[in-house]
């Protein structure tokens, strides 16, 4: 849905609304190719292929815990039952035990159960004394015992493609007798700042100047193990060293992301620049506050991402439309929720018509267990003290015009 009132930035055409700038960036986005990688190699890598078990998970019926594996059908009567122990088996063990009739077998955690035994009797409901236990306790059957196969079958699926290879992931994989996995190559990502007035921290500053804070922050956002990034520093305003930037850039990476000069003003250079490089523009502004005049496109085989130069406005489009398509270039198919319900402790009059995001802070739940939110600093988009200090960003809807306390918002937790 687009805006055609209010967020002109410069820009022609009508504004996006935020769903609809997210959806066109994704459908524009294209995954990298895939390359195979051992287990050891692989943790935060994306899965190209799902994966299916060599081998069943557990691999054979064994004891949750130490105790004494039972059959039910020697446990007649009401309890206590006396039962002599006449087998001893530890993890490991590979004999093919048996259990006889009538007799108990004393195991351990991960040892096999051996045949005919259909339940595990915890050593603490036990009292033994030589080679014989009592209890009291009637168990369950299967109780205390891990099937063969009961995690994943043989030849059954253990990961769905498009998911992140974590810790726990790699370990599940390894015990289902997997030793290397088809994974979406990292995504090469090239990122430069625009604008005379930068600086990198360190350096001394000029009048006019000020310190290059967009580098650190999106540099940290895009630390990601499926993610190899470029940092090209600062290009001055030099509207054939821009175009240059973006087309040797483009040749070399899957990924080009600018912050500043994406507005329509004399001293910003992105949007001719890939103009002249016949980019393919699908985004040129959002309905969003702060960050409309962002821009998304494809440059050669690249996608292209210009973000605001304001800091707060930089961040608050890489997290709404830049990273969702990334994870897209990515192969991720995961697409993670974190968006809690939360209710206004803030009253907050604006114009309608785009969606903003606002930083905030809570100490204080309702009857419920909402967090109420209070807003931190005064929305300007250059602002980076109020995020630094936020627990969260919370939306507020576009139509909306008056925010009360008790509202319900939406917020996501930093």
């Amino acid at each position: 849905m687009a805006d055609t009132a209010r967020c002109s930035a410069g820009k022609p055409g009508a504004a996006l609304s935020v769903d609809a700038a997210r959806l066109r960036a994704i459908a524009v986005a294209r995954p990298v190719e895939q390359e195979t990688l051992a287990l050891v190699s692989a943790v935060g890598r994306v899965l190209a292929a799902p994966v299916f078990a060599n081998s069943p998970l557990p691999p054979f019926d064994n004891s949750a815990m130490d105790g004494y594996a039972v059959s039910l059908a020697d446990l007649s009567g009401e309890g206590p039952w006396d039962v002599p122990v006449t087998l001893r088996i530890a993890a490991g063990d590979s004999r093919g035990l048996t259990l006889a009739q009538g007799e108990a077998a004393q195991v351990f955690t991960g040892a096999p159960v051996p045949k005919g035994a259909d339940a595990v009797v915890m050593q603490e409901n036990v009292t033994r004394l030589g080679d014989r236990i009592t209890f009291f306790l009637r168990p369950q059957s299967g109780q205390n015992i891990r099937r063969r196969g009961e995690d994943v079958q043989i030849r059954g699926r253990a990961l769905a493609v498009g998911v992140e290879l974590t810790p726990p992931r790699l370990a599940l994989l390894a015990g289902c007798g997997v030793t290397d996995v088809a994974v979406h190559r990292r995504v090469r990502i090239a990122m430069f700042s625009t604008g005379d007035e930068l600086v990198e921290p360190g350096g001394d500053l000029a009048p006019g100047q000020i310190y290059n804070s967009n580098r650190i922050m999106l540099g940290a956002l895009m630390d990601r193990r499926w993610a190899d990034v470029t940092d090209l520093g600062i290009l001055r305003d030099n509207p054939a060293r821009v175009r240059a930037a973006i087309r040797e850039a483009a040749q070399s990476h899957d990924v080009v992301i600018s912050s500043g000069g994406v507005s329509a003003g004399e001293e910003d250079h992105i949007l001719d620049a890939l103009r002249a490089e016949n980019a393919r523009l699908d985004i040129l502004k959002v309905a969003i506050r702060p960050g409309k005049p962002l821009t998304v496109g494809r440059v050669a085989d690249a996608l292209f991402f210009g973000l605001p130069g304001n800091p707060y406005a930089a961040a608050i489009t890489f997290s709404q439309i830049v990273r969702p398509a990334l994870r897209r270039v990515a192969g991720l198919c995961e697409d993670p929720d974190i968006w809690i319900p939360a209710v206004s402790g803030f009253s907050y009059t604006r114009s309608a018509g785009r969606r903003e995001f606002v930083p905030v802070t809570w100490s204080q739940r309702d009857q419920i267990g909402r967090p109420v939110l209070e807003r931190l600093g005064r929305g300007a988009s250059a602002s980076l003290y109020p995020i630094a200090q936020a627990q969260g960003i919370a939306v507020l809807p576009p139509e909306i015009a008056n925010i009360l306390p008790g509202m319900p918002l939406r917020v996501e937790p930093i």
